[in-house]
């Protein structure tokens, strides 16, 4: 059951970095920011960092600085998770490396129930360019363990909200440590990541942190010392580094299907408007051919007519009398006066037939009708077949674009098995780092222990020392003789 949520202040609570806005009242904000970012990125130790950037605000007034506090945006969602916070009733802190006299402001301010910070040593009002307190040469750990052991409850009972790599050592150790807008170092070892720049988040993650979905999995868990848990790490990181390689594997062969079906698309695309070209040509053409079609019929009409109107139809008409009649002398066997007369009708049809004249100016317009119908249906010829080119040009290219579309088919294919070939691999990889994740918490839980006992050592140690030290020179008073060892301690803690 979680008791206590603990944030840190720049950049989580509030929404910037308290000491680089006071920088700018020094104009020393570019250095500072230099410095901020390295410590953050873990690349430098924060004592170093905090005492190199107040060194940089040496002079800066503490009037201006609380202007500076009490003008410091919250983060979006800061008073609104606050708030939901205490009503259920957890119990709220930040433990920053910031400064006192802006923690304090915001504590205040949110009604938080603690508030852990350093000080700004000043001398009538001005800065001195020196830093105490808790978080300067201690962790984050350290006053969160001094805090659990203050309210009687666990670390398991905790909740920490960071956004860089001071806040790692807190981070490990509690039950839940959630990354909000972090940088690297501190993600790989969170157990939440929320991105969004917006404190609310964190509700509806706490909501479903106390009530889980059962999780049927096994959970890694690491037993026996550091030692094994590095071990374990190794082993998870070079199945991770294989699975990485397959999923690259997979995710080259998707990208090499994926340029494959695009350039047959594109071919596809310029095939079909080649095909559809040629189909526009075929009917613009078909089109011509219609119109001379309509008029060679219509030249052929207009001859028809006039070569009836000309008295051609009664010559024909005649001229069949006359087969008829020659056909039955030549076919039948007739008596001599059946025959004569037949002869007689034929001669005299015959007669009749020089008689009807055709008139030579409808002849001459026939003749042009005639020339004209030709002209049309050479015309239709021709277009014709510079039609039928164009429409079996057309039927090659929708041959050639079917082809093409079969093999962007097969393309397209191999790209979405290739795709989610490599879904199924950043699944693994997921997995795997799900898994390295909860060594990496379990490693950090040991090395936060064994830097406290360290810690707790070292200061016994310089205790002890310091003991000794005081014990020296109070016999140097009394005229003792001091070794150049002993001169040695007393200048480590400051005696002489």
């Amino acid at each position: 059951m979680i008791k206590l949520v603990v944030f840190d202040l720049d950049n989580v609570i509030i929404d910037g970095e308290a000491i680089d806005e006071i920088g700018k009242l020094m104009d020393v904000q570019d250095q500072i920011i230099e410095i901020t970012e390295k410590a953050m990125q873990g690349d430098v130790d924060f004592e170093t960092a905090i005492k190199e950037r107040v060194k940089l605000l040496k002079g800066a007034s503490i009037e201006d600085i609380k202007k500076i506090s009490d003008e410091m945006p919250l983060m979006k969602g800061a008073e609104e998770t606050i708030a939901a916070l205490k009503e259920k009733g957890y119990k709220v802190a930040t433990i920053s490396g910031s400064f006192d006299i802006i923690a304090d402001s915001i504590k205040e301010k949110l009604g938080l129930d603690y508030a852990f910070s350093n000080t700004l040593l000043e001398e009538d009002g001005i800065l001195t360019g020196e830093v105490e307190g808790p978080l300067v040469e201690g962790s984050k750990f350290e006053v969160l363990s001094k805090l659990v052991e203050d309210e009687n409850i666990t670390l398991e009972e905790c909740v920490a909200v960071g956004d860089g790599a001071n806040d790692i050592s807190m981070i490990e150790a509690v039950k839940l440590g959630i990354a909000f807008n972090a940088k690297p170092a501190l993600k790989e070892i969170a157990d939440k990541v929320i991105e969004t720049r917006d404190l609310t988040e964190i509700i509806t993650l706490l909501e479903n942190e106390t009530n889980p979905v059962e999780d049927k999995k096994d959970s890694t868990k690491v037993e026996g010392n550091l030692d094994n848990a590095m071990d374990l790490k190794d082993e998870y990181e070079k199945k991770l580094s294989k699975i990485s390689e397959e999923r690259e594997q997979f995710n080259q062969q998707a990208k090499k299907y994926r340029e494959i079906r695009d350039e047959l698309n594109n071919s596809l695309k310029e095939n079909l408007n080649v095909a559809i070209d040629f189909r526009d040509k075929r009917n613009k053409i078909n089109e011509e051919v219609e119109k001379n079609k309509k008029l060679r019929d219509k030249a052929n009409e207009e001859l028809k007519k006039m070569e009836w109107s000309s008295g051609r139809r009664d010559r024909m008409k005649i001229e069949n009398e006359i087969k008829k009649i020659d056909k039955i002398i030549e076919t039948r066997v007739l008596d001599i006066k059946k025959e004569n007369k037949l002869v007689k009708d034929a001669n005299d049809l015959r007669k009749k037939l020089m008689e009807i004249q055709e008139d030579e100016g409808v002849q001459e317009e026939a003749q042009e009708l005639k020339a004209t119908s030709e002209s049309y249906h050479a015309k239709v010829v021709e277009l014709s077949e510079k039609a039928q080119e164009y429409h079996e040009s057309m039927l090659e290219y929708f041959r050639k674009t079917d082809e093409i579309r079969t093999n962007a088919d097969e393309a397209h294919q191999k790209f979405l098995e290739a795709k989610n070939n490599a879904s199924e691999k950043h699944e693994n990889f997921k997995s795997v780092l799900g898994e390295i994740h909860k060594v990496n918490k379990q490693l950090g839980g040991m090395r936060s222990k064994r830097r406290d006992m360290e810690s707790r050592a070292s200061r016994k140690k310089d205790r002890e020392e310091k003991e000794k030290a005081e014990e020296i020179y109070r016999r140097f008073k009394e005229g003792k003789k001091v070794s150049t060892e002993e001169i040695l301690l007393l200048q480590k803690h400051n005696i002489v």
